[in-house]
């Protein structure tokens, strides 16, 4: 298992810096980062875009886009991560949004539902995860863990 020291150390190691532009986890991610001495060297900015108007207005999503496909979608968290790297001119942008609930779920969208998404240079992934655990406070933990473990797969 990993630990976010040793991240921390490796993204200073390797001169990488680091935003973070979240949603469901509420700042969770850019705390666990932030609760490392030395991160200062590689955290740049670390945004809860809670709302779509923050995610409009900070991160250019288009108000389109979310009407179409939904705060929660590959699309959103695509352009979350795309609005995250001009904005930040980090080496490597994490975006999150998702449905932490208990509230919030849908059929199509159930509460759990968070998409996580990486960019490091032209390189972008975007990964769907489905927690069966619909604690809201382990849907946010979790999607910290794989936010990190992503992190990770990019240094």
């Amino acid at each position: 298992m990993f630990e976010i020291k040793n991240i921390i150390q490796r993204l200073i190691k390797k001169k990488l810096s680091i935003s973070v532009a979240e949603s469901c986890t509420g700042g969770m991610l850019s705390s666990s980062i932030t609760s490392i001495s030395g991160a200062s060297k590689i955290f740049n900015i670390g945004l809860v875009t809670y709302s779509n108007l923050a995610k409009i207005k900070l991160l250019k999503v288009s108000s389109s886009n979310i009407k179409r496909y939904g705060a929660v979608s590959e699309k959103c968290c695509l352009k979350m991560v795309e609005g995250l790297s001009k904005l930040s001119k980090s080496k490597i942008n994490i975006s999150i949004t998702g449905i932490a609930g208990p509230k919030g779920g849908s059929k199509n969208k159930p509460v759990g539902l968070v998409y996580i998404g990486i960019k490091k240079g032209k390189k972008i992934s975007i990964n769907k995860y489905l927690f069966k655990n619909k604690n809201r406070e382990n849907i946010r933990k979790n999607s910290v863990k794989e936010a990190l473990k992503l992190i990770e797969k990019f240094i």
